[in-house]
């Protein structure tokens, strides 16, 4: 290599105003800077090959992007260089050449003249602009601390680099550029650096980047150190346990891990488990004995020991014999009516009695409306019994280990809710309430809990339950599952083959003030701190509340609305004032506000082309209005009210009986030919479906085509075929308790619905009639009356609507289906 020239010398070297472009993409040269570079671009090769004369120069460019993506050399225009010359070239295998470029001065690419097969390009030399001293002086120490720091801190900065630094502080340019050289930047800071022709700011640009490297430096340096502390640190533990461990040898003294296992062998013996749990825990406490308790894996396996020893394996509660005397004297206390439920479930406890106490037989669920005391059934039960209870909710669960747990590969991972529960009752026998099974979603991607049920509730497989988080079989064949339900229709089929069904339909008016006697009133007048001597109440107004206020199924808001009441009481005595408040119709009004449904007597005047119909809910039994309207048409059926298929396929059905049966009904072919129909079921907001209401919207047809008023003094039901017969329908006790609470005092239904009034509670059936029809043409003869003399030939528009029953219950947040009519209730 020939001898370096002198720095003023290369400063005033020529530079010629064309040279050969080369385009680097890892480094650059700076003025005054030498670096040996290995070419491999065919661009880079070429100019190397045509050019093989001493002292070459080439202007110098950094580009950007992959080394095999094609370099576009316009870019490179108006863009600041480095003029360098070539000073050594040596061939390396794999047409590499390598050679030593030495920087002369910046330059400007003016224009490119040339693309191939090398670039060529005008250049002027470009002219840097000096900074301030007084800035200069401030920015060079700045630049210094922060390379003497960096080379204390990164390995790879060598230490001399600050001293080579403070050598160069009196060029102020040729300072910035050897920091750049040596601190090991991004090929994007470095060509910053030449294109900053403002020394002031190429000081500054460079003072940044520095200044980052530090902070990050301090970064690793911070997280090394923390790192190498927690390394010493366990060395430092282990090294002091071993000497410990030599210690207790040489005293006589028991390792404590070795006694915690001597402890927990012990408690297996002692725990009575089954021979395979008792091997597998043996199992893992002979490899908690290998491991560190600082291990994680340690923690993992004294919490899964922890759980195996904490079952109740073999305990079991206090009374084994079933004393059905006080189970119904337990049942009657605190429920009243709900005959056929506790009949039930007594016939239910006395074969497990006979059997002495064989789980084998089917699990029991109570299916009904909210507040219905489902759940506190099945408390009751546990109490007369003798048996510890636990409620197990599981309405929203979708994930399948929330029922046979998480396996122990999983961070966290614990039993499912089924262990979980026996862990808390520390029994093996107790009452587990399974609540809200309709609830529970499957199918999903984390599985399918509802199938894991299947197991769960299947007396001859559950004595071999496997929780994956356990993995060893616990028998939960001694658990009385009791399970609730709104939609028995909701639960898949092969689950609810596994259950005895047992409705609770609801409560009447007169058996929700019993109720409100006997249970509700003293609790809640103790709640909220007052006697029956600051407040009384009246069977007609408790009656008064329950019919105009919380016409439900359930108890929840008759409840809600007599604890409005009292607050307002025990406000009034709080502030002083005494006396009794005699409870009657206009202080209900007043402090409950206008009564939610209206009297049940205003819409029971006939009416042309409106039907009240029944439906079943999951809340109870409901009423459904059907309103008919005829106009002018061409014969057009319109159905409106948010109906299902099935419903929609019943106002068909219904249409063509109705012009079957024309002449009898006295109506013209014109009639449907020049008619169109609207068939409208009100509150449009709610979901309705099902075969059930085809009488109700036959009879509403019929009524609007042949200008013959209904009866609105009977409810009606039952589904209709094409011949007129009038089909079975379910859900009677339900629909007729619906219309009981509304006012109605008549109800028809199909004939083969006749064996179901015996589910119908006494007091509602002796004070209601039901009529019991098998075709259309009994319906149409009970339900229509003769043509009134006002109605035109030529108008059929049925009369403004009056107030009357409420149709509707308060909307809830519940969305059922039935197989037979179903209103599924939703949010508006």
């Amino acid at each position: 290599m020939p001898k370096t020239q002198r720095k003023d010398d290369i400063l005033k070297s020529e530079i010629p105003p064309t040279l050969p472009l080369m385009a680097l993409r890892s480094t650059i040269v700076y003025p005054l800077g030498t670096i040996a570079v290995q070419m491999g671009a065919p661009e880079n090769l070429a100019l190397l090959k045509e050019n093989t004369g001493s002292g070459l120069i080439v202007a110098l460019v950094v580009a950007t992007g992959d080394h095999d993506e094609p370099v576009d050399m316009n870019q490179f225009v108006g863009r600041v260089g480095v003029a360098a010359r070539v000073h050594e070239r040596i061939n390396l295998p794999g047409e590499t050449v390598q050679i030593t470029l030495q920087g002369l001065r910046r330059i400007t690419i003016d224009e490119m003249t040339q693309t191939a097969p090398y670039p060529i390009a005008k250049v002027t030399c470009a002219k840097e602009i000096p900074a301030k001293p007084e800035e200069t002086t401030e920015l060079v120490s700045r630049v210094v601390n922060a390379a003497e720091t960096l080379a204390q801190l990164v390995d790879r900065i060598p230490d001399e680099v600050p001293a080579i630094l403070k050598m160069n502080v009196s060029d102020p340019g040729r300072f910035a550029d050897l920091a750049a050289t040596n601190m090991n930047f991004k090929i994007a800071d470095k060509d910053e650096i030449v294109q900053r022709l403002d020394i002031g700011q190429r000081l500054r640009f460079l003072l940044t980047r520095l200044e980052r490297e530090v902070a990050r430096a301090h970064v690793v340096e911070d997280v090394k150190r923390q790192t190498e502390i927690k390394i010493e640190q366990h060395q430092r533990e282990f090294y002091l346990r071993q000497q410990l461990r030599a210690i207790q040898a040489e005293l006589g003294e028991t390792d404590p891990g070795e006694k915690e296992a001597v402890e927990t062998l012990k408690k297996i013996e002692e725990t009575k488990m089954s021979e395979r749990a008792a091997q597998e825990a043996r199992r893992e406490t002979e490899r908690l004995r290998m491991l560190s308790p600082a291990s994680s894996e340690y923690q993992v396996i004294r919490t899964y020991l922890d759980w195996l020893l904490s079952l109740p394996w073999e305990k079991r509660s206090g009374k084994d014999d079933i004393d059905l005397k006080t189970v119904e004297n337990a049942l009657d206390a605190r429920h009243y009516g709900l005959n056929e439920a506790k009949e039930r479930i007594i016939e239910f406890l006395a074969v497990r009695k006979l059997r002495g106490n064989d789980p084998h037989g089917p699990i029991l669920c109570f299916a009904g409306p909210p507040g219905t005391g489902k759940t506190s059934l099945g408390e009751a039960i546990a109490t007369a019994i003798g048996r510890e209870f636990y409620r197990i909710s599981v309405g929203g669960v979708r994930d399948e280990a929330e029922i046979r747990g998480h396996r122990r590969t999983y961070v966290g991972a614990m039993p499912g809710l089924l262990i979980q529960a026996l862990r808390r009752v520390q029994v093996r026998d107790p009452v587990f309430m399974i609540d809200e099974i309709d609830k529970m979603s499957g199918g999903g991607s984390s599985g399918d809990p509802t199938s894991a049920m299947l197991e769960v509730l299947d007396p001859s497989q559950n004595q071999n339950f496997v929780d994956h988080y356990l993995n060893v079989p616990f028998d939960l064949s001694q658990v009385l599952f009791i399970c609730t339900a709104n939609n028995i229709y909701d639960i898949p089929a092969p689950l609810r083959d596994r259950m005895e069904i047992i409705r609770i339909a609801g409560y009447t008016v007169e058996e929700k003030v019993e109720i409100a006697w006997r249970y509700m009133l003293p609790r809640l007048l103790e709640e909220h701190g007052i006697t029956d001597k600051d407040v009384q109440f009246t069977d007609e107004v408790l009656g008064f509340i329950s019919s105009r206020y919380s016409r439900e199924a359930g108890l929840r808001n008759f409840e809600r609305d007599i604890a409005a009441i009292l607050r307002r009481r025990a406000r009034k005595k709080a502030e002083g004032e005494q006396g009794a408040w005699i409870v009657d119709n206009a202080m209900v009004i007043d402090i409950l506000g206008n009564p939610r449904y209206t009297l049940e007597s205003a819409e029971q005047e006939p009416e042309i082309g409106v039907v009240t119909g029944l439906a079943w809910t999951a809340t109870g039994g409901d009423l459904m209005l059907i309103e008919a309207l005829r106009m002018s048409g061409s014969g057009k059926l319109t159905v409106t009210g948010q109906l299902g298929s099935v419903m929609r396929e019943s106002v068909d059905a219904a249409y063509s009986y109705v012009r079957s049966r024309a002449d009898t009904l006295g109506i013209s072919n014109e009639d449907f030919k020049d008619s169109d129909l609207h068939i409208h079921f009100p509150a449009g907001a709610i979901q309705k479906d099902g075969p059930s209401a085809g009488a109700a919207i036959t009879l509403a047809i019929a009524s609007v085509l042949s200008r013959r008023p209904i009866r609105r003094d009977a409810a009606i039901t039952g589904e209709v075929t094409l011949r007129g017969k009038v089909l079975e329908i379910g859900g009677v006790k339900e629909k007729v308790l619906a219309a009981y609470r509304a006012g109605l005092r008549q109800v028809i239904l199909p004939s083969s619905n006749e064996k179901d009034l015996r589910d119908i509670p006494d007091e509602v059936r002796q004070s209601m009639a039901f009529t019991f029809v098998s075709t259309m043409d009994e319906v149409l003869h009970l339900m229509l009356l003769q043509k009134p003399q006002a109605v035109l030939a030529d108008s059929a528009a049925p009369p403004a609507p009056r107030r009357g029953p409420a149709r509707r219950k308060e909307r809830t947040s519940e969305t059922t289906e039935r197989s037979d009519d179903t209103i599924s209730v939703a949010k508006e």
